[in-house]
């Protein structure tokens, strides 16, 4: 009998104490070896992960068709599926792929694959679907600049869109671009002058406005070719997202830039308004080295995730006067003392932008008032 018994024997109150500690050292020598079944385990995995990637191929996804993916690897376009586990991560967000995605795709068989990973977005362009206004629309990824594009008289000039399109751009980490096409509209005598002067005063107004916050400015004429030297040498080497209201000529603009040949509509002279000719956002590849995305229409654009206490810094020209309020927490729509008010009036800030930022911040409050 060892000593350790014997001590159990002649003190029966160590007993339990000493076959304890027995069992925690026999646990302790098996949790050893299930430790290093466990690294063995992962280092398999890791392995099995390593050879799995090795045989994945990357593209990036030109459009959704239904359930077909369409991506694009070096040059040779792929039709692949999303496996059902990445349609259960869906939550709030409306699409979980979206145009411009870098992806991984295992091919399965000539021309076909399924997507296994979805690499992490540099930027996302999106918006509050036109429906609930509850989940996150995304447009396009991986974007570098958003060509926000208006028109001239048909359809006239919306401002207000403008500002709510570099809010967006802005929050998706890409560049804000205005084009203003329809430029030749101005000189057309088939439409009233009255009409064509009080255009060309607005017109006039937000070149100003713009040039003045630093944010590039085109005007273009898809029609004549004006301005069409300056939207190439913009969109060289850059992916460039096509985005504004129907009817404003963004597929005339990308066939006049590019040489493609996307379907356009004309307006309906009736309300003034253009049809959809774009159903779906497609990517293109340009021959300059950029890429091209041109996105359906919209009639209006509802910003996502945008509360009111941050909508004045979208504006810097009413975040820099609002600094000398005499309430920090001024809305600068009602309040005494208020400098940013004082300078609308004053004509230091223009009154296009400040009636934008009033609009914007009704709109937050409305979606957000109880029924």
């Amino acid at each position: 009998m060892t000593d350790e018994y014997i001590e159990e024997e002649l003190f029966p109150e160590m007993r339990k104490e000493s076959r304890l500690e027995r069992k925690i050292a026999s646990r302790t020598d098996r949790s050893k070896y299930k430790k290093s079944d466990q690294d063995q385990k992962q280092k398999h995995s890791a392995k099995q992960s390593l050879e799995e990637n090795d045989k994945l191929l990357r593209g990036r996804v030109l459009s959704i068709k239904g359930l077909d993916i369409i991506v694009d690897c070096d040059g040779t376009q792929h039709t692949c599926v999303i496996p059902g586990i990445f349609k259960k991560d869906r939550t709030r967000k409306k699409n979980l792929l979206i145009v411009g995605d870098f992806v991984l795709f295992d091919p399965t068989s000539k021309g076909e694959g399924v997507v296994r990973r979805i690499e992490e977005r540099h930027s996302i362009f999106s918006r509050a679907d036109n429906i609930s206004r509850r989940r996150e629309q995304y447009i396009a990824a991986n974007i570098d600049q958003v060509l926000i594009t208006v028109s001239l008289l048909k359809p006239h000039l919306k401002h207000s869109l403008i500002d709510r399109y570099i809010i967006a751009t802005l929050q998706g980490n890409m560049k804000p671009i205005i084009i203003i096409n329809k430029i030749d509209l101005l000189d057309d005598e088939d439409i009233p002058s009255d009409l064509r002067d009080e255009e060309r005063m607005l017109f006039q107004e937000v070149l100003k406005v713009y040039h003045d916050l630093n944010i590039p400015i085109i005007p273009i004429s898809a029609e004549t070719g004006e301005g069409l030297d300056k939207l190439k040498v913009v969109m060289s080497g850059k992916a460039s997202v096509f985005s504004g209201q129907s009817g404003v000529g963004k597929s005339s603009l990308i066939n006049a830039a590019t040489g493609l040949d996307f379907e356009t509509n004309a307006v309906v002279s009736r309300t003034g308004k253009g049809s959809h000719t774009t159903t779906s956002a497609s990517l293109v590849p340009l021959s300059c080295g950029g890429w091209c995305i041109d996105t359906p229409g919209i009639s209006s654009f509802g910003i996502w995730d945008l509360k009111v206490e941050n909508v004045e810094a979208f504006f810097e020209e009413i975040h820099e006067y609002g600094a000398h309020c005499k309430f920090s927490n001024c809305s600068h729509r009602h309040e005494p003392d208020c400098a940013v008010m004082e300078a609308v009036e004053n004509e230091e800030i223009s009154p296009l932008r400040y009636g934008s930022y009033c609009t914007l911040i009704e709109s937050i409050e409305e979606k957000h008032r109880p029924r």
